[in-house]
């Protein structure tokens, strides 16, 4: 599933090829799930002929500002995301080798934007499990507007984080996936910052201490600024880290880069990746 550094790697992507261009043509499939009922004509009527003047981003939610409201907002669900012709994805780790680089427009197309320069912006949704929205303004109005902090831009310090975390009885893993407590923050993120904090995920959030909140914060802000910097290039990730061991579970004995027995378990419905001699 994208999260936060992908969904960011394609706002970078936006505002490098889209800011300041004008929409000149719109493809819009017909799919009453990821546009949520509305129309291709009214979604054409809404982004046509419209200049793009920023892309936004918060949490995994992500939103082009045009000189004329509606906005159009995108969530990438499960296997969605953010293309333009000529530049190089990423692949998300789900796809494998299936994914298919250099076909344009990309399968499982659902908009296409043309630009007045020729570039072209394509929205692609494998498991039409993403949404396009639109909206007149996206961070006051659902559902962006229920979410929680960004995880990049606006951490809180450590002791507002700890006195969010003193609200909650959940199981730790679980309040970070929470998307109204930390915006952008999914499965691999949290397995690998409680991993690096070296936090039980079953820790119940309320009964961490100040050192914990600290360490949690700490590595929250590296993981994510890492992930971000190289452009959610999962082959440029420290090789330290448990994500490249954590898909693993079909090993007999699944370990760590440093030799750590990995466990799996399911906490707020995920499974979890997590080393029981380094998590406490």
């Amino acid at each position: 599933m994208p999260e936060l550094p992908e969904v960011e790697a394609a706002r970078r992507l936006l505002a490098r090829t889209a800011v300041g261009r004008r929409i000149v043509a719109v493809r819009c499939v017909r799919d009453p799930i990821v546009f949520q009922g509305v129309s291709p004509a009214r979604v054409r009527r809404a982004l046509l002929g419209r200049r793009v003047i920023a892309a936004r981003r918060h949490g995994k939610h992500l939103w082009l500002e045009l000189d004329r409201r509606p906005w159009p907002c995108f969530h990438f669900g499960m296997a969605g995301g953010i293309e333009v012709r000529g530049r190089r994805r990423g692949r998300l780790v789900m796809e494998g080798r299936r994914a298919r680089e250099g076909q344009w427009p990309p399968r499982f197309l659902k908009l296409l934007l043309v630009l007045g320069d020729g570039g072209e912006v394509a929205f692609r949704d494998a498991r039409r499990l993403g949404r396009m929205r639109l909206r007149h303004d996206p961070p006051a109005e659902p559902p962006i507007s229920l979410l929680g902090f960004d995880a990049l831009r606006d951490l809180p310090p450590v002791r507002q984080l700890g006195a969010l975390f003193g609200e909650r009885a959940a199981p730790v893993k679980a309040v970070l996936l929470d998307q109204s407590f930390s915006a952008g923050v999914g499965n691999w993120i949290a397995d690998e910052v409680l991993y690096q904090a070296r936090i039980d995920p079953r820790r119940r959030a309320h009964t961490l201490t100040a050192a914990e909140i600290g360490r949690l914060r700490g590595r929250l802000r590296a993981v994510v600024a890492t992930a971000v910097r190289v452009g959610a290039d999962s082959d440029r990730f420290p090789a330290k880290w448990l994500f490249h061991r954590r898909w693993s579970k079909r090993l007999r004995s699944p370990m760590t880069v440093r030799g750590e027995r990995i466990r799996y378990l399911t906490v707020g419905g995920r499974t979890t990746a997590w080393v029981a001699e380094v998590q406490r």
